[in-house]
């Protein structure tokens, strides 16, 4: 049976159009039914001839949740949004998963209300697939969800993270780390300190690991913190990529010889510079809830909307949700 992903529409910096033409490339390259969620009127205009192709339908949904809404009440006030409409196609059997790339809270929150969370889960978290050169992705859990965390939720988190790990990115065996101010033992406030004590029982806990340990291969495969600190520190390898990238191209851009030799160099670090595309990387899974929702960044391009369906179809087959049940219940 071919997989049906719903995309909210109306969601991100460039919606509809990017989303639109993003959800229109994916359904030919991924090979999956695309359920349009928003405006239809809006909808349309960016469709060939106004009407959908084939695999393509559209879902009216009248109301838009903004990027600087409250989530929560968002989500509770505005039934007939979009991202809401996703959620409940997925809860519905309308859809087998969603994609978001608008207000990260109410695509949270609608996918926890509409969809609930998995039996034995205590919190959902979002992971983060961060790049590693020549290596598979580490994972972050958790980027954001659960902001004020208990520690028994970071170990549920952890055990979580590398059953996701061993299932979509393809390591047998995930060493996890705690995110941790020291890789020391006793190291961290209270919070970290009680989670090394309890992660002492999940199966390829290597202890504390620092910020530094990011984007190194053989480190760590899945680094847990609470999602305050990690959403902190997600931005802070993205403002720090950013910076790094924007100082190499005025260098390449300072002097006459420089330009020169930016035409051998530039190529190259332009293919290399790849690994680092946050369009590549399809966004993040939100685990420990009873479906697959996709989050993609606000200004999510035609390309990370292909690769937030990817994530979101390869997550249906390969049964995230029911892998995340399985690893709960079989912790007690």
């Amino acid at each position: 049976m071919t997989c049906t992903v719903a995309v909210d529409a109306m969601g991100g910096d460039r919606a509809p159009a990017e989303i639109v033409a993003g959800a229109l490339a994916a359904a030919t390259a991924v090979g999956v039914r695309i359920l349009l969620v928003g405006r239809a009127e809006e909808i349309a205009a960016h469709l060939p001839a106004g009407t959908p192709p084939e695999g393509v339908e559209i879902l009216d949904a009248r109301e838009v949740i903004a990027m600087d809404d409250e989530p929560a009440t968002a989500v509770r006030t505005r039934k007939d949004s979009s991202i809401v409409r996703c959620a409940q196609a997925v809860r519905d059997g309308d859809a087998d998963a969603m994609v978001g790339a608008g207000n990260t809270g109410a695509t949270m929150a609608a996918a926890l209300l509409r969809m609930g969370r998995v039996r034995g889960v205590a919190r959902p978290a979002i992971a983060v697939p961060i790049p590693v050169p020549y290596s598979h992705p580490q994972l972050l859990v958790d980027a954001g969800a659960t902001v004020d965390a208990a520690p028994e939720w970071l170990v549920q988190f952890a055990r979580m993270g590398r059953e996701y790990a061993r299932t979509r990115l393809g390591v047998d065996e995930p060493s996890v780390g705690v995110l941790s101010n020291g890789e020391e033992e006793g190291k961290g406030d209270e919070l970290r300190k009680r989670v090394f004590e309890l992660m002492r029982k999940v199966p390829g806990f290597v202890g504390n690991v620092e910020g530094r340990d990011f984007m190194h291969a053989g480190h760590v495969d899945v680094v847990v913190t609470d999602g305050f600190t990690g959403n902190v520190a997600l931005k802070t390898l993205e403002g720090a990529l950013r910076a790094f990238a924007g100082h190499v191209f005025t260098i390449l851009d300072s002097t006459p010889e420089a330009r020169e030799a930016s035409k051998v160099v530039m190529p190259l670090l332009l293919e290399a510079a790849e690994v680092y595309d946050p369009d590549l990387t399809g966004g993040a899974v939100l685990l420990g809830i009873n479906g697959v929702c996709v989050i993609s960044h606000g200004s999510s391009s035609q390309r990370a909307i292909v690769s937030a369906v990817d994530v979101a179809a390869d997550c249906v087959a390969t049964r995230v949700p029911e892998r995340m049940r399985e690893v709960v219940e079989d912790a007690g």
